[in-house]
């Protein structure tokens, strides 16, 4: 059976003294089947840290850049410099090293104030077909025993069911710069509200530019497969949820050219309330 045992392997970290600034933690890349490691255990494992240096505030939002290509399966130490603590608001700077190199850096901001009235959001995408009547990602690849479909079927943590289907081996549906996909981790995860918040960041990452792929009618793997790699990323935390429950992820493509394409995306509950916006640069083009 899939578990999420991988996102919570990717979350558990060790705090260590720190070299450079005010804390550290060490944490450890997880497996996937390509040469470097997924961009979305740095976002994860960065919110992380920032979250625990900063325990009387919630984050409202963080941005990234991916500065070089991560060791699979290897640590990487989190330094996070305290920028400020105000009354209201707070600031934390993360850098992450490996190799003795920064790999990876962002700026997370928190916020104290309490929630007043009724916020003001986008609609949800109407017309958006029942989770539970879609098939898996495992459903979908039935009959392959390639490692990339072992590894979206369930070494992802989380069960991923795309409207319209996926863009693993051939573009399903039209090809337009946009789709929405509902997520939930495959198995029930702590009662622990940052953990939650860091999840959503992890899993933000896995689909957040596959709109652009699917404009441009390019599968994930197959015959001139592109080569892809994250470069900066910005994600809002409009309101805490949990990632153990269905959550849909509206996406879209804002903008491809110079192969860089910008992705935009959006998580709602199934009531409709807006969790979290998504923004993310990549590097997108054919070998």
């Amino acid at each position: 059976m899939p578990t999420s045992d991988t996102l919570l392997a990717a979350l558990e970290l060790t705090e260590v003294p720190p070299e450079l600034f005010d804390r550290a933690w060490l944490a450890r890349t997880q497996y996937c089947p390509w040469p470097k490691a997924y961009g979305g255990d740095m976002v994860a494992q960065a919110a992380r840290a920032a979250m625990l240096s900063c325990p009387d505030k919630t984050m409202h939002s963080m941005h990234s850049y991916f500065m070089r290509p991560v060791d699979i399966g290897a640590e990487v130490r989190y330094e996070v410099e305290v920028l400020r603590d105000g009354r209201g608001y707070a600031t934390r700077q993360v850098r992450a090293l490996q190799n003795g190199k920064v790999v990876y850096v962002c700026l997370a901001s928190f916020h104290a104030a309490p929630e007043l009235g009724e916020p003001i959001q986008p609609t949800m995408p109407g017309s958006m077909p029942d989770p539970e009547s879609l098939p898996s990602s495992a459903e979908y690849l039935e009959g392959r025993d390639d490692e990339a479909s072992r590894y979206w079927a369930e070494g992802r943590s989380f069960d991923m069911r795309h409207v319209p289907g996926p863009v693993y081996f051939t573009v399903e549906g039209d090809q337009v710069p946009h789709q929405a996909v509902w997520v939930k981790s495959f198995a029930p995860l702590p009662d622990d509200p940052q953990l939650h918040a860091a999840a959503l960041a992890y899993v933000c990452d896995y689909t957040i530019i596959e709109p652009t792929l699917r404009a441009l009618g390019w599968p994930w793997e197959g015959e001139g497969r592109p080569l892809t790699a994250s470069l900066d990323h910005a994600m809002w935390f409009h309101r805490p949820a949990r990632v153990d429950g269905w959550l849909l992820y509206a996406q879209e493509s804002g903008w491809y050219g110079h192969e860089r394409g910008l992705g935009t995306g959006r998580f709602f509950t199934p009531a409709g309330e807006l969790i979290a916006t998504v923004a993310q640069e990549a590097m997108v083009r054919r070998p």
